[in-house]
């Protein structure tokens, strides 16, 4: 049984420790907030042993050996760090860091420390989206897709108000497209791996933060387009085309339902039955990296591609979402 940790009370936090339980793998022994009355409000749903308001001092604790962090975007390379130096394997929710320099940085120390670092992307792991990618050469020659996820955020009434709530708050390394964008970012890194060129346009909230935008991914003998919002919601599906037909993906972040669409034919339905809780898969993919004790795997490369993608703190600008093509070779905004 991995004795594990959390770092953050949200509802996302509730989420994974019952998926991590669910497994019956994970057994949770210690809950960090900054607030005590908070850690234990957490705590009280759940038979844990160990409270603690430091992060150093849990991290230094032998009641863990992994932790799961669920804190702000900009807090997630510290605490990434902090836990690997001590020895604990970590799971990070995506994305695994503000900036690509950081990405580097947290995979060169759980090398140095010989421990696992695993982004949550649970996308990656869904019995849909491995059926998706199997699924891919029945389309034939593929020529476009759409990766399409846009949603109102139940926070953006509170900046309309005045407030500064932490999505949109640029000091968070918050924003669409590292949040809900990234969905649709990694998953094409995914599924085809890294375009040969990227334009990128995106709509600034006065905070500097982007509130939705446009992605387009070169990869030659096709493109990939990516659609991503926090200021409005879409009923469109995702859509892979071929020229011997198409695959329709709802709900990209889920999988919920994946359909074939034969060119001149009646639509397939290809979905299989998954967890209500789709946390569950990347949890157990978390434990058998450290059952095996994998400190190399996939997972890594795609967290510094999706980064490499996503990197909005170059020293010249904010990064491709202010407009302006990047070169996927090169690492520059033109």
């Amino acid at each position: 049984m991995i004795r594990f940790s959390v770092i953050g009370t949200n509802w996302i936090t509730r989420q994974f420790v019952d998926a991590a339980h669910e497994t019956g793998k994970f057994r949770l022994t210690a809950v960090y907030s900054r607030s005590l009355e908070q850690a234990q409000s957490f705590a009280n749903d759940y038979p844990v042993e160990h409270l603690f308001t430091s992060l150093e001092a849990m991290a230094q604790s032998d009641a863990i050996e992994a932790v799961y962090i669920a804190s702000p975007n900009s807090l997630h390379f510290s605490q990434t760090q902090l836990f690997l130096q001590h020895k604990k394997h970590v799971m990070c929710e995506k994305p695994l860091a503000s900036n690509l320099t950081e990405v580097d940085a947290a995979i060169a120390c759980a090398r140095d420390n010989q421990q696992v670092l695993f982004e949550a992307f649970k996308t990656a792991n869904l019995p849909n989206f491995l059926l998706l990618r199997e699924s891919l050469p029945k389309i034939g020659r593929m020529h476009k897709a759409l990766l399409n996820y846009c949603q109102y955020s139940s926070r953006y009434q509170r900046y309309l108000n005045g407030e500064n709530p932490n999505t949109f708050n640029p000091a968070f390394s918050s924003g669409s497209i590292m949040d809900i964008g990234y969905y649709c970012l990694a998953s094409a890194i995914v599924l085809w791996g890294e375009p040969r060129s990227v334009q990128a346009s995106a709509n600034l909230l006065e905070s500097g933060v982007d509130a939705h935008g446009v992605v387009v991914m070169d990869y030659g003998d096709f493109s990939v387009t990516l659609q991503h919002s926090k200021v409005s919601d879409s009923v469109l599906a995702s859509e892979i085309q071929g020229e011997a037909g198409s695959l329709v993906i709802e709900k990209l972040s889920e999988c919920q339902k994946v359909c074939f669409a034969p060119r001149g034919a009646l639509m397939q339905d290809l979905t299989q039955p998954q967890h209500i809780n789709t946390m569950l898969y990347e949890a157990e993919a978390f434990a058998r990296l450290i059952e095996t004790h994998t400190v190399e795997h996939p997972g890594l490369s795609l967290s510094r591609a999706t980064a490499k993608m996503a990197n909005r703190n170059t020293s010249s600008n904010r990064g491709y979402l202010s407009g302006g093509r990047y070169d996927a070779s090169s690492s520059c905004v033109k």
